[in-house]
C-alpha cells in the first residue's frame, strides 16, 4: 500500500475521533488493515526501481499531510496528525533499511508487517481508487466541519455576539 493512503487514511481517523491518542492508535491499527487488504505492488527491479516509486510516494505523502493539516480545523489538528503519523508509522521501516541499513522495529514485527501483504503488480487500479475514496472522505469531513463552524458563527439569532 502506497505510504499516501496510509497517510489518507490517518486523515480520516484523526478527523473522524478528534482525539490525539485514540487517533495515532487506531492510525497505527488502520495501516496493518490497509496492508492486508489486496493492493499493489511492482515487481521491484533493484533499488533505482523502488527509489523512484518510493520518492514519489513519499513526497505526495508529506503533501497530503500538510494539506490536510492546513485544512483541518485548528482544534482537530493534533488529532490529524496524530492519526497521520499512526497510519505512517510502520512503513519507517523501509527509508531506515535504505539509508541505514537495518529497520528500527523489532524482528517479529518486521515479520508480520510483511506476512500480512496481499500485494500484485495488476492492483494499482485499487490503489487509486483507494485513495480518490479516502481523500474525498478525509476532505469531507474536514471542509464540511469547518463550513458548518463558519455558518454557525455567521447565523447567530439576532441580538447574540
Amino acid at each position: 500500500m502506497l505510504v499516501t493512503n496510509h497517510v489518507l487514511s490517518g486523515a480520516v481517523i484523526g478527523a473522524a475521533t478528534r482525539r490525539v491518542a485514540p487517533a495515532f492508535a487506531l492510525g497505527v491499527l488502520s495501516h496493518f488493515a490497509l496492508d492486508a487488504a489486496p493492493h499493489w505492488q511492482v515487481a521491484w527491479r533493484g533499488r533505482p526501481t523502488f527509489m523512484q516509486v518510493a520518492v514519489s510516494d513519499g513526497l505526495a505523502g508529506l503533501a497530503v499531510m500538510g494539506a490536510m493539516t492546513v485544512i483541518a480545523p485548528r482544534d482537530e489538528r493534533a488529532a490529524v496528525l496524530a492519526g497521520m503519523a499512526g497510519a505512517a508509522l510502520p512503513d519507517l521501516d523501509k527509508p531506515s533499511k535504505v539509508f541505514f541499513g537495518f529497520s528500527p522495529f523489532p524482528r517479529a514485527f518486521d515479520r508480520v508487517h510483511m506476512r500480512i501483504q496481499d500485494e500484485a503488480p495488476h492492483r494499482f487500479k485499487y490503489e487509486v481508487a483507494t485513495g480518490g475514496v479516502l481523500l474525498a472522505v478525509a476532505i469531507g469531513l474536514l471542509l464540511g466541519r469547518r463550513q458548518r463552524r463558519a455558518l454557525s458563527r455567521d447565523h447567530w439569532p439576532l441580538g447574540r455576539d
